[in-house]
């Protein structure tokens, strides 16, 4: 299959059947949830649309990043939560139930804050003249497959349910292997670009996985958050949607160059994050025993 059918066709069908994916698992309560547990979710969010793309934009500086690393890390740093989230979340012991709320609330205002990062990236990275403002045609573009997907699944969730629980498995399997595919393809469509671009974009990918578990982490318990939600916050926080920032990239600023970081942080991170899982559950279970300890 060429190249160009994977990120312009495959990729953005693998963003709206993970969307699908999320809303077949989303209730009303999911959303209350957001009001009953707001110390939680403003942390989170606060986190994910204001302080990280900051210190992004700090680890771009420090690294003097070209223009397509800088702009493809910052889509990844404005992106919300991806649904992996909760499965790393469930392995660290965190709280799911906060990790399926904030991938929800983040990804319905990803659809504002999105196009105001593109906007803002674009405007100091790319140059005058050329940065991409933020259109009504781009709106439109993420509701279409970020929105319409989450509500048909919500939908198929309130009215079929036990449709909606037979759809989890081969929704998850199609995802993947389409988000899989799409990454192959960016990865091999710049191949000619990869020996200089990798040098720097793994280190800063990595870089950027780690600081925003730990950021996520300890601005929970600065807040005195239950250790469960600062897990899920950690790990909300470190776990983006990279198929959504590479669609963006590709079908909206027509720039697969600006690709090459998200699909190479979504690589890093699952690494990462896999490492932090268990330190984290580790770290869960050691305290548990203490606590339990016959004095």
């Amino acid at each position: 299959m060429h190249t160009d059918i994977l990120s312009t066709v495959v990729l953005p069908i693998a963003l709206a059947i993970i969307m699908l994916g999320l809303g077949l698992h989303l209730t009303v309560a999911d959303f209350r949830r957001a009001a009953t547990a707001r110390k939680a979710v403003l942390i989170a969010l606060a986190c994910q649309i204001l302080v990280m793309p900051a210190v992004c934009v700090v680890l771009l500086t420090v690294v003097n990043a070209p223009p397509t690393l800088a702009v493809g890390m910052l889509l990844l740093a404005a992106s919300p939560g991806g649904t992996l989230a909760a499965l790393y979340s469930h392995l660290a012991k965190g709280d799911v139930a906060l990790n399926i709320t904030l991938t929800a609330v983040n990804s319905l205002l990803a659809v504002v804050t999105l196009p105001l990062a593109v906007w803002a990236a674009t405007a100091y990275y790319v140059g005058d003249g050329q940065y991409i403002g933020v259109q009504p045609g781009t709106l439109l573009t993420l509701g279409a497959v970020v929105l319409a997907p989450v509500v048909l699944g919500m939908l198929v969730r309130h009215f079929r349910p036990n449709l909606a629980t037979a759809l989890h498995r081969p929704v998850r399997i199609i995802s993947a292997v389409g988000l899989t595919a799409a990454i192959v393809g960016a990865l091999v469509r710049n191949a000619p670009l990869l020996g200089d671009a990798l040098t720097l974009t793994i280190p800063v990918a990595a870089t950027f996985s780690i600081l925003n578990l730990l950021l996520g982490y300890w601005m929970a318990q600065l807040a005195r958050l239950k250790r469960p939600q600062a897990v899920a916050i950690s790990i909300e926080i470190g776990i983006h949607n990279s198929a959504l920032a590479m669609t963006v990239a590709v079908n909206l600023l027509n720039s697969p160059e600006m690709a090459i970081a998200p699909a190479i942080y979504a690589l890093v991170s699952l690494i990462v994050t896999a490492f932090a899982a268990l330190l984290l559950a580790r770290t869960a279970s050691a305290d548990r025993h203490t606590v339990n300890r016959p004095q």
